[in-house]
């Protein structure tokens, strides 16, 4: 590179930056962190159709010169910072904000507060959200979601269930491995008809379709309590897969109704929601009397277990596979709440998905639930 005045001029402004993020929080709060590598970011490129692309093996030689115990200015992690920026610095952003504004909107969450606060600051500006955003989680997570999500709002997914759920960073290549964004949300159900305007949107978000329990080891005959007594073995997991503010009650949840005795496959509470949510379980595809009978059980534990403060019992029902049309019209008029989405266990995982999936050594470790 032609070392001219400019560029001397420019890089004095950018050791000035860093010297002033040091003194400001010694890059040692995460947000002072991540919001100093946007702005290396874009310095970088704005600065690169000036220099060429020689600019960040020159400025990483020069930074490591000056500081030198200083860990982030590696070439490599220059590269990062400019693909981040570049990454989310694209027109689409303000079209993916003002989505993102009518979600939360619509579905009340732990960040929802913290982002209508940011909407009103900053009049909605996509760049200002997006970077407020970013900076709540490590620069490992963000590397991994903008290196690997296909697009930003797909990104922005998996930054927001980063922050809610507090995923470790082997957690959430889990979680993007599975391809999470497509399944979310997306169980077939009454929520609309049955249940507050309050809950109704929050519950359509907390269940899947298809969940995926790739954890289970079954042979290929088996029956419904096998598979029930695997996700109770394996309960961390299961409750990975489910998502944040399940609780696990029981299983085989005993029910006395009349002088008839019931059980329920397995019964949860969702703290959230704040509300029981009885799962079942099949072993079949489904069949529209299932709905029926999960109804019967959702008004015994409003009946029986539900207190006054609690919102109406949520019935999820998991079959091995579901005709669309069947499962709609199934629950058209039921009047308690329920979900209808299908499993995948390992033996019938799509091949695509299975060579993105973390092996079960990945899973065992990941459940130390570290925050990096």
């Amino acid at each position: 590179m032609n070392l001219d005045a400019t560029y001397k001029a420019w890089l004095i402004e950018l050791k000035g930056k860093i010297r002033s993020t040091q003194i400001k929080a010694a890059l040692a709060v995460n947000s002072t962190l991540i919001e100093f590598y946007w702005d290396l970011g874009k310095m970088i490129s704005e600065k690169e159709s000036v220099w060429g692309n020689k600019l960040i093996e020159q400025v990483a030689k020069d930074l490591k010169s000056e500081f030198p115990d200083m860990k982030g200015l590696s070439r490599r992690n220059l590269f990062n910072t400019q693909k981040f920026y570049n990454f989310y610095n694209q027109p689409i952003v303000q079209q993916v904000v003002a989505l993102l504004q009518n979600d939360i909107e619509e579905v009340k969450s732990p960040i929802s507060q913290q982002l209508v606060d940011q909407f009103k600051k900053d009049g909605c500006k996509g760049d200002s959200i997006v970077q407020h955003l970013v900076a709540q989680i490590p620069w490992g997570h963000n590397i991994l979601i903008f290196t690997k999500a296909k697009t930003v709002e797909i990104a922005l997914f998996y930054v927001k269930q980063t922050i809610e759920n507090q995923w470790s960073r082997e957690t959430l290549k889990n979680q993007i491995g599975n391809r999470l964004h497509e399944r979310h949300g997306k169980a077939i159900s009454n929520f609309n008809k049955t249940l507050p305007d309050s809950v109704s949107a929050l519950a359509q978000q907390t269940l899947k379709d298809p969940y995926i329990f790739d954890f289970l080891s079954i042979d290929t005959e088996y029956r419904e309590r096998d598979i029930e007594n695997q996700l109770v073995a394996h309960v961390q997991k299961f409750l990975l897969e489910l998502g944040k503010g399940f609780a696990f009650i029981g299983q085989q949840y005993h029910l006395k109704v009349s002088d008839n005795d019931y059980y329920l496959d397995l019964l949860f509470y969702h703290t959230r929601l704040k509300c029981y949510v009885v799962i079942e379980l099949k072993n079949t595809r489904f069949m529209p009397e299932y709905a029926g009978k999960l109804n019967f059980y959702l008004s015994a534990v409003d009946s029986l277990v539900k207190m006054p403060d609690d919102n109406p019992t949520i019935g999820l029902l998991l079959c091995k596979e579901k005709n669309s049309i069947e499962a709609e019209f199934a629950l058209r008029d039921i009047n308690k709440p329920i979900g209808i989405s299908e499993y995948l266990i390992a033996e019938n995982l799509p091949e695509d998905l299975k060579s993105s999936l973390p092996t079960i050594e990945e899973i065992e470790r990941e459940l130390g639930y570290d925050i990096e």
